[in-house]
């Protein structure tokens, strides 16, 4: 055992139950030394550690008596070879990829940190259809069922097959390391079943869970009134939290401050969102962002949503609110019947403004999938005090007023967690008008705009965010014509001298990144 927390006490119980307890190394001194009578490993397989303790448990002695059959021939075969039985395998497997992230690990202490014996003795026992024990947090549930006397009823299988889903992501971890990124794959564990997939006639479908220890990692949003999400909503609350988290980062990293947040979306593109102090009013300018598209879509905030704060979302007819929690009233007010509206919560969305997903990104393709780092770049907007430029690279054409910024930072985390080609523009903390998945940007740009004015929105100082360059001066044109006076794009094009003439001649502020550097290119 590498970690020895619990193990004294489950010993003690497995003693008390008549088990006979071999262990080797650091667990039998951990075990001898708190009073538990344990045979070491030495005694079944005739002889100490070897190798430098690279060589314990594996031996044909340990195997036989976990893969031995229940049959008689197997039994006098343990008999006469004075072998006994093994009933039961608890193995704590070394942090493999602890290490292997570790920073200054080393091939070396790599390979030391590479449990051999513990997975091979899971995995007999899974073979053998013996109690296997992975999981510290499984201790307690084997013990009370061994009390009880149930019948197995799939219990010893399940575990069995626990445990060898924890060997195979253990050893893809090292096979990974060991090929530098050559071989690649991912595990999960089913935690949800939705009714069907994104059609009706995609059945089955069902959510799995990585085992990421990220607080806001999808199996920890707990559904606390309405029905089971859908494959959709699950896919929605994870764009929401791209959006919202971006959110949360950009003003933490240039302002310095945690901002509340609201955030509508439909088919995973925020169609509404404010910020601000005022949590009544967040919810009631994000609401009026786009009230014909949140029809049915998704809402989620990083503050608790009251009877007070929620009184706006009554009667839109919402297909769930994702918060970090939910006053009994507000949940009673919303309902909708049917249980169509879920209230699903997560404590840890107050936390935003530092919670930006690390995780690499994994999208299937027939034949095989695609992996690239997560979308974790945030523009830093304030200027190097040595260049003419903000430290992340933008080039700013004319200045933007303070409040004009903090809109283009807004714009920004909306438009490149937004599906691409977008534009989006946000007037006064609140997204006016989002023209997203468009094949051509002067396309995205007027969609944007007619988003805006169907929605009874000024254009009027509004500024605009484009997720790469403008190829053509067209697209800024458009803005401008309709009252934008700030933008935020990328360079690159082989025209942008046109744009910034543009800009200038109309006197609107333009702020340029690099496109190899903050191009918003999401979910092509």
């Amino acid at each position: 055992m590498y970690r020895k927390d619990g193990i004294v006490e489950f010993a003690r119980a497995l003693m008390e139950l008549g088990f006979t307890i071999y262990a080797s190394g650091g667990t039998y001194k951990h075990l001898a030394e708190h009073g538990i009578e344990t045979l070491p490993v030495a005694n079944l397989v005739g002889g100490g550690a070897i190798l430098d303790h690279r060589v314990v448990t594996l031996s044909r002695e340990v195997h036989a008596g976990l893969l031995a059959r229940n049959t008689p021939e197997d039994i006098g075969e343990l008999v006469s070879l004075a072998i006994p039985r093994i009933d039961l395998v608890c193995v704590d497997l070394y942090p493999l990829e602890k290490e292997i992230a570790k920073p200054g690990s080393t091939r070396d202490s790599v390979i030391e940190m590479t449990d051999i014996g513990g997975p091979t003795m899971i995995r007999s026992g899974a073979k053998g259809a013996r109690v296997v024990i992975c999981d510290p947090q499984d201790r307690d549930e084997v013990i009370a069922w061994l009390r009880a006397g149930e019948p197995e009823n799939g219990f010893v299988e399940d575990l069995g097959a626990k445990g060898e889903f924890t060997v195979a992501g253990y050893c893809m971890a090292s096979a990974r390391y060991l090929s530098g990124g050559k071989y690649e794959g991912f595990f999960g564990k089913r935690v949800a079943v939705c009714k069907y997939g994104e059609n009706a006639w995609q059945a089955p479908a069902h959510l799995y869970s990585t085992g990421s220890d990220d607080p806001l990692a999808i199996d920890n949003f707990a559904v606390v009134d309405g029905a089971p999400p859908s494959y959709n909503n699950w896919v929605d609350i994870d764009r929401l939290l791209q959006t919202l988290t971006h959110i949360g980062r950009v003003y933490s990293l240039n302002q310095g401050v945690d901002t509340a947040i609201a955030v509508g979306a439909k088919h995973g593109n925020a169609c509404g969102v404010a910020v601000g102090s005022d949590r009544v009013d967040i919810v009631a300018r994000m609401m009026a962002g786009d009230p014909l598209a949140i029809f049915g879509g998704l809402v989620m905030t990083n503050f608790e949503v009251t009877e007070i704060s929620g009184q706006v979302l009554v009667g839109k007819m919402l297909d769930g609110i994702i918060a970090p929690s939910f006053t009994p009233a507000a949940i009673d007010m919303l309902r909708r019947k049917g249980d169509r509206c879920r209230f699903i919560v997560n404590p840890a969305l107050t936390a935003s403004s530092n919670s930006l997903d690390q995780a690499p990104r994994f999208r299937y393709v027939r034949g095989g999938f695609l992996v690239q780092p997560n979308y974790t770049f945030v523009p830093e907007f304030y200027i190097s005090p040595l260049e003419h430029k903000s430290v992340s690279g933008i080039v700013k054409y004319g200045s933007a007023t303070a409040k004009q910024e903090t809109d283009m930072m807004l714009a920004w985390a909306i438009g490149s967690t937004s599906n691409s080609n977008t534009i989006t523009l946000v007037k006064n903390k609140q997204l006016i008008g989002n023209g997203v998945g468009q094949q051509d940007r002067v396309g995205a740009a007027e969609l944007a705009i007619r988003k805006a004015h169907r929605a009874g929105h000024d254009v009027t100082d509004a500024v605009a965010y484009s997720d790469s360059f403008f190829p053509f001066p067209d697209g800024p044109q458009k803005l401008i014509e309709a009252g934008v006076r700030a933008i935020f794009t990328s360079s690159g094009s082989v025209r942008d001298r046109e744009t910034i003439d543009l800009c200038a001649k109309h006197n609107v502020a333009l702020y340029m990144i690099p496109d190899q550097i903050g191009r918003g290119f999401f979910g092509h």
